[in-house]
């Protein structure tokens, strides 16, 4: 895989200083949702070095919407909705999954429905940010060229399941992506593409209005201390370019000054406003 860290610190740089046009209406505003509660039965499998053997963790599986005034943007998906049918949730593997409240209902909390998302874009195509992407067929989907190759691949079909739940976006319309993509063209809302945990895995830069910067991880890092340690998960597609996207990622973070949320840390999503607040 080409070095690409020169590339992404330049991105950062420009992030950075980018002011950008004020968009008519004010600026953007981020809602957190609960897209699932999941218990690390084994934390042994996010360290390649063995860090965590033996230990298990509570965590998040945030997924957030972001308000444009020039549209919507819904980054992850979560668990599949019809897990909330599960009172007690379900067991899958080194997993335990539960939804208590779906993602539809959740929207409906602050006057949104699926239909009324203009963007959809996902971290990576695991099946705990894609639970619930056929729900956003009608939107158009940002998504990074790799990492959508790499979603309907065969091997991806085969696993019929997880498919069935984003299946449908193979038909929507499509934006693709190489290294970043600008959501709504001011700066505001930039997909950086930082691959490892999965070919084409991204992240979601914000500048707010009064909150400032803000850094999405997707699955960069799962733990506030794999990003300390820079342990990377066994089931990491390539360990030289997540290491080398950490970096990428800490230069964006300097560089910006950004408050950094890990998406499956409980204290770092349990400290962001609670439906139907949001940041801005």
């Amino acid at each position: 895989m080409p070095r690409f860290f020169n590339k992404i610190a330049a991105i950062a740089v420009a992030i950075a200083g980018f002011s950008g046009v004020q968009a008519e209406g004010g600026g953007i505003k981020l809602y957190a949702l609960n897209c699932g509660d999941i218990n690390f039965l084994d934390l042994g499998v996010f360290s390649r070095e063995g860090e965590y053997e033996g230990e298990t963790k509570k965590a998040a599986n945030g997924c957030f919407l972001v308000k444009h005034p020039k549209g919507t943007l819904l980054w992850d998906t979560g668990l599949p909705e019809g897990l909330v049918n599960l009172p007690e949730g379900l067991n899958n593997g080194k997993f335990h999954l539960k939804v208590t409240r779906t993602l539809t209902d959740q929207l409906a909390d602050i006057g949104v429905t699926p239909a009324d998302i203009d963007y959809l874009s996902v971290s990576h195509s695991h099946f705990d940010h894609m639970g619930n992407g056929g729900l956003f067929a009608g939107s158009t989907f940002l998504v990074n060229e790799v990492e959508r190759a790499h979603m309907f691949r065969d091997e991806a079909r085969a696993n019929t399941s997880n498919f069935a739940a984003y299946g449908a976006l193979e038909d929507s319309k499509t934006i693709e992506f190489k290294e970043m993509h600008d959501v709504f063209g001011d700066g505001k809302a930039v997909i950086v593409t930082l691959p490892g945990h999965t070919p084409g895995h991204t992240v979601l830069s914000l500048k707010l209005e009064n909150a400032g910067a803000v850094l999405l991880t997707g699955d960069l890092y799962h733990l506030q201390r794999a990003r300390e340690l820079r342990t990377v998960p066994t089931f990491n597609t390539d360990t030289a370019a997540t290491h080398e996207s950490m970096d990428a990622f800490e230069a964006m973070a300097d560089k910006t000054g950004a408050r950094v949320i890990i998406q499956h840390s409980k204290s770092d999503f349990e400290g962001l406003p609670k439906l139907p607040a949001f940041l801005d």
